[in-house]
């Protein structure tokens, strides 16, 4: 196993604000690489460890062991983050991190299926005590669902192209690994797509993994509980991979500034919505060039800010 590299660490430190006596949620744990960093910040303060992936928080309980009289570690989803605190009794928090990217070890566990680099079950759940697979979203949902993610999810260009594809190599025999995935998606890209630098595969594969885990629905609701847990002045912090959930973090943040959901031409506001959220960096914060060069999975990251009003 090689040696975890948390992403944007100093600068989401940096945006939490750390205090001493501070609580702070981290809401994907993984590795525990950005936990293990609040933690250790932490004197009377306390740390809300949650993950849906069982291995991840036994993983994180190891490494979070010499801080683990500052830790609280939660087997869940985070778009259930109210109530997971409700059950905590904690009304209100100081600062939230979520990173919403696959973690390094399920990507590197070929079983998990989520790599379209090695041959595997053709699984994806986030949480292996979810019920839908990507095996069951390959083989039964419609041509149109599976054209509409992967081009909605994926952005991708020969959508069409491949779900006639799966739907002709499905129709032989069920599709049961990311092997025979990879090859049925490049049988139907044309040469000049097979030749670009991207995997051929990488798109349609993170549009799958989205629609098993149903990602963007659990950013929406983890967005909407966040800001009604954090404190005045408590810091919101959302690390994304790529354009569609940075894109859906950015308008969220944006919509909780404004407040007021009026149309223009109203003289006055009727909706009484007031705003809840500031944003602390407009553009988003990038690693640097040193980061991706040391960690190459960095490239893509994005960190957005957000502050409780």
């Amino acid at each position: 196993m090689g040696t975890h590299v948390p992403v944007l660490l100093e600068e989401c430190l940096d945006a939490l604000r750390v205090r001493p006596d501070g609580i702070y949620v981290d809401g994907t744990l993984g590795r525990a690489g950005h936990a293990f960093e609040i933690a250790k910040r932490l004197e009377t303060g306390r740390l809300i460890g949650i993950d849906r992936d069982e291995a991840a928080i036994l993983e994180a309980k190891e490494k979070l062991s010499p801080v683990s009289d500052r830790v609280s570690l939660v087997h869940g989803n985070f778009r259930d983050i109210g109530a997971i605190l409700e059950r905590l009794g904690i009304p209100a928090v100081d600062g939230m991190l979520f990173d919403l990217g696959v973690s390094s070890p399920q990507l590197e566990e070929a079983e998990r299926g989520f790599s379209y680099m090695q041959d595997a079950p053709l699984d994806m759940r986030m949480d292996r005590t979810a019920a839908l697979t990507a095996c069951e979203v390959v083989n039964t949902w419609s041509e149109e669902r599976l054209r509409q993610i992967l081009f909605e999810y994926g952005e991708e260009r020969y959508a069409a192209r491949i779900v006639r594809a799966i739907l002709a190599a499905r129709a032989a025999s069920e599709i049961v690994t990311t092997g025979q995935l990879v090859e049925i998606i490049k049988s139907a890209m044309p040469a000049a797509a097979l030749r670009e630098k991207q995997h051929p595969a990488k798109r349609s594969f993170q549009a799958i993994r989205i629609a098993v885990n149903d990602e963007l629905g659990a950013v929406e609701d983890m967005l909407e509980a966040a800001v009604g847990r954090l404190c005045l002045g408590g810091r919101l912090a959302v690390i994304s991979f790529h354009s569609l959930e940075d894109r859906l973090v950015k308008n969220a943040i944006q919509r909780r500034e404004r407040g007021c959901t009026c149309p223009r031409d109203f003289p006055i506001c009727v909706c009484g919505f007031t705003p809840t959220l500031r944003a602390v960096e407009r553009k988003g914060m990038r690693p640097s060039e040193r980061e991706v060069v040391d960690n190459p999975r960095a490239r893509s990251a994005i960190l957005r800010v957000a502050e409780r009003v």
